[in-house]
């Protein structure tokens, strides 16, 4: 006699009875899907527009009142110390107090890796927030207290929450996030610097707090953001792989990983998890310091993935551009009040283009995106230069270098601009992946304090063809990607992680071929 069919009712039983089990199993499938939680909203938003966003702030707000904070820089030398600096002298203090934020986001980069191993992701995030605070202190009072001392340190403390937030902070999201979250969450550091140039620039503006006698609150009103974010703290979640597989402490991950899901307790999605990351603790690299890293063979291409992706977002050119927008600008043809509002206009452009990242990461490869936005990018930087060195040539070429910056600005925005910070928690395992996110974060400052230090010089020696080098920067990234890095949206880093553990050898395109066929 045949058997009927699970789905289809038996003699006596109700067609509601018959489907209760079938209900009960879709409804089993919804409980285990990981949830958008509150706990997981206010970490990744909080933690972005908490420290984040400060960081992009303190970038960006030294541009508009830059010739009033030297004459009070030189005033106040004068009235403290009798100090009579010439313009050199003065140039010289200008720079330091510019570069001493460069310096220690590389400093605060370097201690990036013990300090999220030691005190934890959220640890980490709880130390940055003090160094804002105090940095944000320093701003608030060094021109009541007459001080160029205060401005040199606030400049540094929130240098070192920079490199501590380049350091930690995609690391921390990518790991609270369930994987098929990761891609909305991903770009979400990126998204918080780029929000506080902006920021910055809205707040440096002459007619807000960019005056005379207003540009110290200017440079500390980040702060207010600190604190607002940082007052619920107590609520925000660690991660649960670093409890788990750095310290061993698995209840306290299980319990997180509730938290941050929804899971039940009984949940097969959690001890699935669970089961993975017991797995990777069995089984994890002995790698968690710099020299084992960098010594690790194994290590050594997705290494320089990350570091030539960090390392080359700077060298693409974009700090150079908006730390010096408004001079092109100017250049371009443009009003000092008109090139102001264009400098907002593409920091504003800057901003909207990031937004968008989330949606396209979660529906676009990765490997796409990186060659696109690298390619358009050296062909607009490319274009820049040739009509800014003839300029002269064709009246029409003022308003194409001004066209080629907003769609150089439109295009980094795309994978230039956010994939660099996440890509390492896409490529490394738990073990290695603080040092190897704190090394490219070494190299991000690092390269960002030779742009800033270099490019004046270049300038004026080669003009406008000082684009070309950023151009060429764009290349190279393009042919990395191209032959190098490997497809890592919808994958586990220990699927990951084999494709380029044979470095320069490693057949990354037919590996993931083969793998896809099979």
């Amino acid at each position: 006699m045949e058997k009927p069919k699970a789905s289809e009712p038996v003699e006596g039983q109700s067609l509601s009875q018959a489907e209760a089990p079938l209900m009960a199993h879709e409804k089993k499938q919804t409980q285990d899907q990981p949830k958008w939680s509150f706990s997981l909203n206010l970490a990744c938003v909080g933690s972005s527009i908490g420290a984040a966003l400060p960081v992009g702030y303190c970038t960006g707000v030294m541009n508009s009142p830059a010739v009033l904070m030297r004459s009070w820089c030189n005033e106040t030398l004068i009235a403290r110390y009798d100090l009579h600096l010439g313009a050199s002298g003065l140039e010289w203090l200008w720079s330091a107090v510019v570069s001493i934020f460069l310096v220690g986001g590389a400093i605060g980069s370097m201690t990036g890796a013990s300090t999220a191993n030691r005190f934890g992701r959220r640890g980490c995030f709880y130390i940055c927030g003090i160094l804002l605070v105090l940095g944000a202190v320093c701003f608030a009072v060094c021109r009541l207290l007459v001080s160029v001392e205060l401005l040199l340190l606030g400049r540094l403390l929130v240098g070192l929450a920079g490199g501590l937030v380049t350091a930690f902070m995609p690391m921390y999201h990518s790991e609270l996030a369930a994987l098929s979250q990761r891609s909305t969450l991903s770009p979400c550091c990126a998204m918080g610097l780029t929000a506080g140039v902006v920021v910055a620039q809205i707040c440096s503006l002459q007619s807000l707090f960019g005056g005379a006698d207003r540009w110290h609150i200017a440079l500390s009103f980040f702060g207010l953001l600190v604190l607002l974010c940082y007052a619920p703290f107590r609520w925000y979640p660690e991660s649960p792989k670093w409890l788990y597989i750095v310290k061993g402490r698995k209840e306290e991950a299980r319990q997180q990983l509730q938290l941050l899901r929804g899971y039940s307790s009984d949940s097969a999605a959690l001890q699935a998890e669970l089961n993975e990351m017991e797995l990777e603790a069995s089984a994890k690299v002995e790698a968690s310091g710099f020299m084992e890293v960098l010594r690790n063979p194994r290590l050594r291409l997705p290494l320089i993935i990350v570091c030539a992706f960090l390392g080359g977002q700077q060298l693409s050119g974009i700090n150079a551009i908006f730390f010096y927008s408004v001079s092109i600008f100017r250049k371009a043809g443009l009003s000092t009040q008109a090139a102001e509002w264009a400098n907002l206009g593409a920091g504003s452009l800057n901003l909207a283009t990031s937004m968008v990242g989330p949606v396209l990461l979660e529906r676009v490869n990765r490997r796409p995106l990186m060659l696109f936005s690298t390619f358009f990018c050296a062909v607009c930087l490319f274009l820049f230069a040739m009509m800014l060195y003839f300029i002269e040539s064709f009246s029409w070429f003022a308003m194409g270098c001004i066209g080629c910056i907003f769609l150089y600005i439109f295009f980094y925005q795309f994978g230039v601009g956010p994939m660099p910070f996440f890509i390492g928690a896409e490529l490394f395992e738990v073990s290695p992946r603080p040092a190897a996110m704190a090394l490219g974060s070494v190299v991000y400052w690092v390269c960002n304090f030779i742009i800033g230090m270099a490019f004046p010089t270049l300038q004026n020696a080669w003009g406008a063809l000082v684009f070309l080098p950023f151009s060429i920067a764009c290349l190279l990234l393009f042919g990395l990607t191209k032959r190098y890095l490997p497809e890592t949206r919808g994958r586990d880093p220990s699927e990951v992680a084999p494709l380029v553990a044979d470095g320069f050898k490693s057949k990354v395109l037919r590996t993931r071929t083969a793998s896809q066929s099979s």
